[in-house]
């Protein structure tokens, strides 16, 4: 059976059998990987923390027919802190769960695993009320780096780069003139302020979104804005991120 080393993010895990389990991976070249971890619910498992959801590892993975064997896990990071901790675990459950829906097998995103391991470090130590401000950060970069980079500069609809609009489309892409607002009446509004701190999101480092100095009142409109916009774009129901919006 060939053998081969990787280096993978946890994002779920799932039960087989009595004691196995199927573990989805984020691999360090973005794409992603499904194995199984025998043994993996034995009290005395090999495996333990080294597969839980957030932990980084360095596995051997043993070529299956259909699914890959774990056969050696190494752990790299264990993020051990956003699975005590119900808040920062809620953050981690919104990144995790988005890289599951939109990583490939077969098909890599090599920044995405990069920029994921540093979020989670960061969503480790961060002060509670920025958790929100870094969930909205990574999932408008994960999507920039998926060809959906909201437009916050010019008009989404036709490029108007004089738009000073207060409105908001999901479905056009970005912000929107008044010229073509008409276009879509779902538009949501956008204070000047939110419009600001979703351009510096995108720009900053994960590092330095603390310092951006948000109020509760502006975060809380940042929040709604970007997940109404990733609900568009994702083609798939984000149970972790619904869950994570309404408890805000």
């Amino acid at each position: 059976m060939p053998s081969y080393p990787l280096r993978a993010l946890v994002l779920r895990k799932t039960k087989l059998g009595e004691a196995d389990l199927i573990v989805t991976l984020l691999a360090a070249d973005g794409r992603q990987v499904r194995a199984v971890a025998k043994g993996a619910r034995k009290t005395k498992s090999r495996f333990g923390a080294r597969v839980e959801p957030f932990a980084v590892a360095d596995l051997l993975l043993h070529t299956g027919r259909s699914l890959e064997v774990i056969a050696e896990a190494e752990t790299v990071a264990s993020h051990e802190a956003l699975r005590s901790d119900y808040e920062r675990m809620a953050a981690a459950g919104v990144v995790v769960d988005l890289l599951d829906k939109i990583s490939v097998e077969g098909q890599g995103e090599p920044q995405l695993f990069e920029m994921s391991n540093v979020t989670l470090g960061v969503m480790e130590s961060a002060a509670i009320a920025t958790l929100p401000l870094l969930v909205a950060a990574f999932l408008l970069k994960a999507l920039a780096m998926h060809g959906y980079r909201p437009s916050l500069d010019q008009c989404a609809s036709c490029a108007d780069d004089t738009c000073d609009s207060t409105l908001f489309s999901p479905r056009t892409g970005g912000c929107l003139c008044d010229g073509c607002s008409p276009q879509d009446p779902a538009a949501l509004r956008m204070s000047p302020d939110a419009r600001a701190v979703m351009r510096a999101l995108l720009r900053s480092r994960m590092a330095d979104i603390e310092a951006l100095g948000v109020d509760d009142a502006l975060r809380s409109e940042v929040v709604r804005l970007v997940v109404a916009y990733t609900g568009y774009h994702v083609p798939a129901r984000l149970k972790a991120l619904d869950m994570y919006a309404k408890g805000m």
